[in-house]
């Protein structure tokens, strides 16, 4: 299940990255991936189909528009149905 959950400033400022699991869109190519884990300072993701996974900085993910969701969730139902 994709869960909904974006970086946010802890008391220091900081970024703090995204949970494993949560779906966010990479602000540099603005693709939807599927958080995967973290190695050093990055955010690894994957697209929701499945696929090769990319690394991001966690200030550059955000969480996506409704209408970004959607997709990536019929994507991952089609991908599921073969289709």
């Amino acid at each position: 299940m994709v869960t909904m959950t974006a970086p946010t400033p802890d008391a220091d400022g900081h970024t703090v990255s995204p949970d494993a699991g949560a779906l966010v869109v990479d602000r540099r190519s603005g693709k939807v991936g599927v958080v995967i884990g973290h190695v050093g300072p990055y955010v690894q993701l994957r697209p929701p189909r499945g696929g090769q996974e990319w690394d991001v900085p966690p200030e550059d993910v955000r969480t996506p528009t409704p209408t970004e969701e959607l997709s990536a969730k019929v994507a991952v139902a089609n991908r599921r149905w073969g289709r």
